[in-house]
């Protein structure tokens, strides 16, 4: 079966069973809907008035942190909805390994007064993209349910086929930070670099932890030519 027609089918199959089922909250289970109010009031959202203005770290006013300062990101600002934690990290789990793409856009949406902030900042938006082999597996790409949503914000394009993932990595978060390093170098290239030269370029994940995926996606743009890049992802890491 072609890929696009597999997940035309996965997508069909997942809206027969929402109409059979009730939906569940992505983060408790409770029936109800993709997030209940009780996990929403429980997400600990990141504040950027106390936090790094570059890789979301909480520093209690806005400063850049000394890991920051030591080793360059590759982007110049970045923007984080919550922390990695609790029912948030659930809620997570379910968008990302278990179809739960209405609960990766109902994430999203919470952070649409954030979000509207990039609206002046950026031209285009990128996803970190998954292996051709993933999407198969998975049927989707959550950073790129992300950045769906992010568009609609916005009203900036979503570009999912410059930035191209053709190296099989390991699970980011089972590594260390110096195993998280070596895993994916070298794992991204871009085709049509010229849709991004001169573009102020947002790029959009899911997850943020030590930063080695987004600082690999941030260099292997940035030698496109780009103008400036930003960075966003729904969640990060408490540390």
């Amino acid at each position: 079966m072609p890929p696009n027609i597999s997940i035309i089918f996965k997508d069909a199959l997942q809206s027969l069973l929402n109409s059979v089922y009730p939906v569940k909250c992505g983060g408790c289970g409770k029936s109800g809907g993709a997030l209940c109010n009780d996990c929403i009031d429980s997400f600990q959202r990141i504040d950027e008035n106390t936090s790094c203005p570059i890789c979301g770290r909480g520093m209690g006013i806005r400063s850049v942190c000394g890991e920051c300062i030591k080793d360059e990101r590759g982007f110049i600002e970045g923007r984080y909805g919550f922390f990695y934690e609790k029912n948030l990290r659930e809620a997570i789990h379910a968008f990302k390994f278990h179809g739960r793409k209405d609960v990766g856009r109902a994430l999203t949406n919470l952070l649409s007064e954030k979000i509207k902030g990039l609206s002046s900042t950026v031209d285009l938006i990128i996803p970190i993209p998954v292996t051709e082999k993933r999407l198969k597996e998975r049927g989707f790409n959550p950073s790129f349910i992300i950045s769906q949503v992010i568009s609609e914000i916005i009203k900036k394009p979503v570009l999912p086929t410059v930035l191209i993932k053709g190296k099989e990595t390991l699970d980011q978060s089972r590594l260390d930070r110096e195993e998280r390093l070596r895993n994916i170098k070298g794992a991204f290239s871009v085709k049509d670099g010229e849709r991004i030269k001169g573009k102020r370029v947002l790029i959009v994940d899911d997850l943020f932890t030590t930063g080695a995926t987004a600082r690999e996606a941030s260099y292997t743009l940035k030698k496109r030519g780009i103008d400036r890049l930003y960075f966003f992802a729904l969640a990060r890491a408490m540390t």
